[in-house]
């Protein structure tokens, strides 16, 4: 995947310049559960870059993908192969926790 470069804008290719890192919360109010699906929902980590020129604003994702979807993994003390730690019991062996 190619990178796209952050100093330059995308309309105009002018220079950007670093806001930081803000975190955008995810969800949206309800009208039964008011901000509790909101609060669950998370929030996404990106980087916002400004342009000089034009003002427009980019938003780049800081964490990578691979590392967000990754869940736990533990050895199985019966068989010795490793599965995700979400399992109540070993998927391959059935040995119970």
């Amino acid at each position: 995947m190619e990178m796209i470069p952050k100093t330059k804008c995308l309309r105009c290719n002018g220079e950007m310049a670093s806001f930081g890192v803000e975190k955008i919360q995810l969800g949206q109010t309800g009208w039964i559960l008011g901000d509790l699906p909101n609060l669950l929902s998370g929030a996404l980590e990106v980087e916002i870059y400004i342009c000089k020129s034009c003002g427009k604003i980019e938003f780049y994702y800081t964490q990578s993908i691979e590392e967000e979807n990754e869940i736990a993994q533990v050895e199985c003390p019966n068989c010795g192969r490793i599965h995700d730690m979400d399992f109540p019991k070993c998927p391959f062996c059935n040995y119970r926790y």
